[in-house]
């Protein structure tokens, strides 16, 4: 469980839990936070989901960012697929930095991994076609 706002740009796992239903997002899933930290709104951000599947057929709201380091197993792909029609807003407690082994004390070694500026506005971009404001992505 996070207990801060991560920098838009960053590869956070989100548990969507038992209450979604497809065709919602339903599993522990990398996900990219879009928001940035807001005032008067805590607890709670913005994300899109990602995949290591390439979606069939490629839409306006997909693209690709690079992941590196890569997430440990089984979202070690270097690229995923970001899901920018999925876009939601989620609590901290659905959210968790990705973790690697334990270090030699028993303690989670947690990764923090961000897109480039460029990765991130191509999703921004992306976002905006998942919404069907796609006309505004020049203003980006």
């Amino acid at each position: 469980m996070l207990k801060f706002h991560p920098q838009p740009g960053t590869i956070l796992i989100c548990d969507y839990g038992d209450e979604a239903v497809e065709p919602e997002m339903v599993k522990r899933r990398p996900v990219l936070v879009v928001s940035p930290n807001l005032k008067r709104r805590t607890g709670l951000c913005a994300i899109v989901a990602l995949s290591t599947t390439p979606p069939d057929p490629v839409q306006d709201y997909h693209c690709t960012v690079r992941v590196d380091p890569p997430l440990p197993p089984p979202f070690d792909s270097p690229d995923m697929w970001v899901k920018a029609d999925m876009v939601s807003t989620v609590g901290f407690h659905r959210l968790d930095l990705p973790h690697t082994k334990r270090d030699q004390y028993g303690k989670r070694k947690y990764l923090t991994v961000r897109v480039t500026p460029a990765e991130l506005r191509a999703v921004y971009g992306c976002v905006l076609c998942g919404l069907g404001m796609g006309r505004l992505t020049p203003h980006l």
